[in-house]
């Protein structure tokens, strides 16, 4: 289990005092819910916590009243029943289907599940090949194991959208497609990128999706060039803060319930203004049946972001997305990979490297990205590790609702930055002051 930071009462950040141990805080009920805090000061933290709880409740998966709100968060889902089939046969049945008979099926699943939320389109490859100049290298914005990505202009929508061509032998195969068909056909948020379109004409398979101008998260986060401006604080929590916000759709909006198992910083494009939105849903499940905690299911996902109990035994569930969040998170505080074979054997893994500085008070600050160059909020940078160490709870049942997260990095995005807030080439705390050096080129910064 991750231990949480500690904090004073003079405010987070300015000191620290007294050895450490376990203690539930005073709304907490339930008592596995524990978080570590200095022995004999009160916490800002807690202060934090309960001013936000004001407003829409902080962190109820501390409080006796979570499993209520988990099955009246179901009744209000509309979690299928018991006798529907699964997105992976339908996709399977899809995949036998030719023409326009595959449509005809398509549009039929999409009604059987939900309502269909966005008005998907059917292209032909023609179409799509005059959207993209014949698929031209000039075109190529990216690609990957799954196939390549192309930016191009339909004229007939007169709108810049991104055409997926998926390989054929690539590691997206036939029913992940139609599974993100699906999936994207019934859902419809700001955080979620939209489905323009598809192509299954003969082998085919492209998908079509609204142009985000900034690429991925990834790129901006862990891909820096040398002519490539780091993201400061303010915007790292805003793409925080709506990356959340998408998940907590799929888990409390979404009709019926969607577990997006996907989560990473690759996933997570963003349009020219830096708003992000979810992308590639096709390894994303319907979440478990009604009166179930978790649903059991092959595991896949991307090294480094599975949830341990899901890695482990194959059970998923809402909460497994949440610790996906949590190691994304630590990724824009502290702009490292989740596995960086380029590091040293001990920093190699972010979560082992993270654990025994959530420990260590004097080391709270130096987990922050050297990239910032100490142009952060100090309180908002413990409350943020806070946050992000609940989400990356080993069990998880002590893991918080995405809703909660959601609360708590409103309240972090819109914290004004002043200078009297900022970290600096030293930061003071409880009386004395802890060296935070800043190194002086991008190459070396990170390293």
């Amino acid at each position: 289990m991750l231990s949480f930071p500690s904090f004073s009462n003079n405010g987070i950040g300015n000191g620290y005092a007294g050895s450490f141990l376990f203690v539930p805080i005073s709304f907490v009920t339930s008592s596995h819910c524990l978080i570590l805090l200095s022995k004999d000061q009160k916490i800002d933290f807690m202060c934090w916590c309960m001013e936000v709880k004001s407003k829409m409740s902080c962190f109820p998966c501390c409080k006796s009243g979570a499993k209520s709100k988990a099955s009246s968060s179901k009744a209000k889902s509309g979690i299928i029943s018991k006798g529907r089939r699964t997105f992976k046969s339908i996709a399977a049945i899809m995949s036998l289907k030719t023409g326009s008979s595959r449509n005809r099926q398509i549009e039929a699943e999409i009604r059987k599940y939900g309502s269909a939320r966005n008005d998907v389109k059917v292209f032909t490859y023609e179409q799509l090949a005059e959207a993209t100049n014949k698929y031209s290298s000039d075109c190529l914005v990216g690609e990957g194991g799954f196939g390549n990505v192309y930016k191009g202009y339909i004229k007939s929508l007169d709108q810049t959208v991104a055409v997926k061509v998926l390989n054929r032998e690539g590691v997206q195969g036939t029913r992940e497609f139609f599974a993100e068909i699906l999936m994207l056909s019934m859902v419809q948020h700001p955080n979620l990128v939209r489905l323009v379109g598809y192509c299954a004409d003969d082998h085919h398979r492209i998908l079509v999706y609204e142009f985000m101008a900034n690429g991925s998260l990834e790129n901006h986060l862990l891909d820096i060039g040398e002519n490539k401006e780091p993201l400061d604080w303010k915007t790292r929590m805003k793409i925080a803060e709506g990356a959340a916000r998408g998940l907590e759709y799929l888990h409390n909006s979404a009709e019926p319930p969607i577990i997006y198992r996907d989560f990473k910083s690759s996933n997570i494009l963003l349009d020219e203004n830096f708003n992000p939105k979810l992308s590639d849903f096709g390894l994303a499940k319907i979440g478990p049946k009604d009166g179930e905690e978790h649903l059991t299911t092959r595991v896949m996902g991307t090294f480094g972001y599975c949830a341990p109990e899901y890695a482990a035994t194959g059970q998923l569930s809402t909460k497994s997305d949440i610790y996906s969040f949590g190691v994304v998170f630590l990724e824009i505080i502290t702009g490292r990979r989740v596995f960086d074979t380029g590091r040293v054997t001990a920093e190699q893994n972010l979560i082992d490297w993270a654990q025994p500085l959530f420990k260590d008070r004097t080391k709270f600050t130096l987990m922050a990205d050297p990239l910032l160059k100490g142009k952060f909020p100090v309180k908002g940078l413990f409350q943020a590790l806070a946050v992000a160490a609940m989400c990356l709870q080993e069990e998880a049942d002590t893991r918080p609702y995405m809703d909660d997260v959601v609360t708590a990095l409103t309240h972090l995005a819109v914290h004004k930055v002043g200078e009297q807030d900022i970290a600096g080439e030293s930061i003071k705390c409880a009386g004395h002051v802890e060296s935070f050096r800043i190194a002086s080129s991008v190459g070396s910064e990170r390293k």
